[in-house]
This record gives structure tokens, sequence and C-alpha cells, in this order.
């Protein structure tokens, strides 16, 4: 037996918000979408892999998500890590840097952490 990650979620309580930061800090396009009256979940991937961020958000949660101590986190590898490392100190979204390991973490608009590495 085979198993494949396919996608990660999470929620979020701006949707909109969301979709425009991992937009541009990470070049992630939305590829489909789910909507009810309850929540609406899009899915987001790039143009380089198979695995796509699920981004959910919950009409009846107004409350900001508990991340607990954000120990768990999403990697991207980049290209160009000197341009993306640019990129998201001008976004301002940079929360972590490790030199001595060669990484750096950004942090989207609720608080998740994602890892940038070359």
């Amino acid at each position: 037996m085979k198993f494949k990650m396919i996608h990660e979620n999470l929620n979020v309580s701006d949707l909109d918000r969301s979709l425009r930061f991992y937009e541009e800090a990470l070049d992630l396009h939305e590829v489909r979408r789910k909507t009810s009256e309850d929540f609406i979940i899009v899915y987001l991937k790039s143009d380089v892999g198979d695995f796509e961020l699920e981004l959910t958000w919950l009409k009846d949660h107004p409350q900001a998500y508990d991340l607990g101590e954000c120990e768990f986190h999403l990697a991207f590898q980049v290209d160009n890590f000197e341009e993306a490392h640019k990129k998201h100190k001008e976004m301002g979204c940079i929360c972590f840097e490790n030199e001595a390991m060669g990484i750096y973490f950004i942090e989207d608009p609720d608080g998740y952490w994602l890892e940038v590495l070359p």
C-alpha cells in the first residue's frame, strides 16, 4: 500500500487577505473552491508541484485560531533564495531566521509559520 500526500489544511479568519498573502509571498494560485453557506474551502498550488494548500474559512468562527506554540509548519523550497528573502523582508513577514542553517520563516496573516529554504 502506498500513500501520497496531496494537501495540507489551514483554517483562516479572512479568506481574501490570506489569498492575497499566499499569492504575493509564495506564488500560490487558486485551483478550485468549495462553497456552502457555512464555509468556503479554497485549494492553492504552485506551478512547480502537485501538493496543494487548502485554506478553510468557517462562517461561525469569528475568533482567532489557537495555534499553540507554532511548532508545526509548511516548508517551501525556492530557486532564488536571496530574491525571496528580499521580497519577504519588504513584506515584513519574516518572523524568524536561522542563518547557521540557511533558512528563515515567514508568518501568514493568521500566525502560521512557513519555512523557506534554498
